[in-house]
């Protein structure tokens, strides 16, 4: 058994141990909040034994075998780091971190201890994704990549009425790139690598951080737009153009129906069953990975995190994004 702590108590914490109680090996032993009221309300209804307010304390513990990070993106870095240097395993939701200095830290400290360090990126590691992978040859030489996530977020609501809570605060190394965009970016980086050129443009809100944005990316042979947005909707579904056909993927940040189109009108499913949560295959492979004795994952590797930070921060400098995360 993989014994996992936790930090954060949200959403998408429940969400996670969800997924993870599917995955044999994976056994939830500690939680951590910044209050211990929270922390044992959370431990109580998930029958965790060990509770920690302070993070030193539960990354020396040995309790623990590895970490689910949840926290605001800004506190990712640092967080697993620390633990790291404990020798802990750790699993980092996405973005791995603020910026390209701080993913150089955390991979430096988990090569050093010998320990694995994965990005949360789910998308890249559900079989249907992985499908489109081994079958991406079929619609011939591949000129366009077109890749998108907008969700209008609840918490924009609160920002117009003056309340700017951490979705929409700089502080916390958030907006829609951050947040969003990197579920469109990463899947491009996997398929396609580096690119040549990138061009960024957004809506820069007055608290500092983009409610909306555009990047262009180009390639030898093919380019690629990335749209991402919290301040407005869209149920457009991506593509990848090839000169035999196309792909359309439902939705980039959790692929399910995946399907070809050639161009004399004839269709082909790339759709793998899925009777699982999304979230369970990140971590299944995350366990896998840790009882092989591997410390990096071949999917989300290090080299697939880092380029896809350089993309965001080039595309923040571009769009004007700064958090106090790029001062340190």
């Amino acid at each position: 058994m993989i014994r996992f702590g936790i930090i954060g108590t949200n959403w998408i914490t429940e969400r996670f141990l969800n997924a993870a109680r599917h995955v044999e090996d994976f056994s939830l032993a500690a939680v951590y909040s910044r209050t211990e009221e929270k922390a044992k309300e959370f431990a109580e209804k998930y029958g965790v034994r060990h509770t920690f307010t302070d993070l030193e304390q539960m990354a020396s513990s040995s309790e623990i075998d590895a970490v689910y990070i949840a926290s605001p993106n800004s506190h990712h870095s640092q967080q697993a780091v620390l633990f790291l240097q404990h020798k802990k395993h750790v699993l980092c939701e996405k973005p791995l971190a603020s910026n390209v200095a701080e993913v150089k830290e955390m991979i430096q400290a988990a090569q050093q201890n010998e320990v694995l360090l994965m990005e949360a990126m789910k998308s890249t590691l559900m079989p249907s994704f992985k499908s489109l992978e081994k079958n991406i040859g079929k619609i011939g030489k591949v000129r366009r990549y077109q890749g998108g996530y907008c969700q209008y977020s609840s918490r924009y609501d609160a920002y117009k009425e003056g309340t700017i809570l951490n979705a929409f605060n700089p502080e916390f190394s958030s907006g829609s790139l951050m947040d969003l965009g990197i579920y469109a970016i990463y899947p491009l980086v996997v398929l396609f690598g580096r690119p040549n050129k990138i061009q960024a443009s957004g809506t820069l809100l007055e608290s500092g951080v983009d409610g909306q944005g555009t990047i262009l990316l180009s390639y030898d042979e093919m380019e690629a737009t990335v749209r991402f947005s919290k301040i407005t909707e869209s149920n457009q579904p991506s593509e990848i153009q090839g000169e035999l056909g196309t792909i359309l993927i439902d939705k980039i940040s959790s692929p399910e129906a995946v399907d070809i189109t050639y161009r004399d009108g004839t269709g082909e499913s790339l759709s793998v069953k899925q009777d699982l949560p999304p979230m369970y295959y990140e971590t299944k492979e995350f366990v896998e990975l840790i009882q092989q004795g591997q410390t990096e994952s071949k999917q989300n590797s290090f080299a697939n995190s880092l380029l896809t930070m350089e993309i965001m921060d080039e595309a923040r400098k571009q769009i004007g994004i700064v958090f106090p995360a790029d001062r340190n």
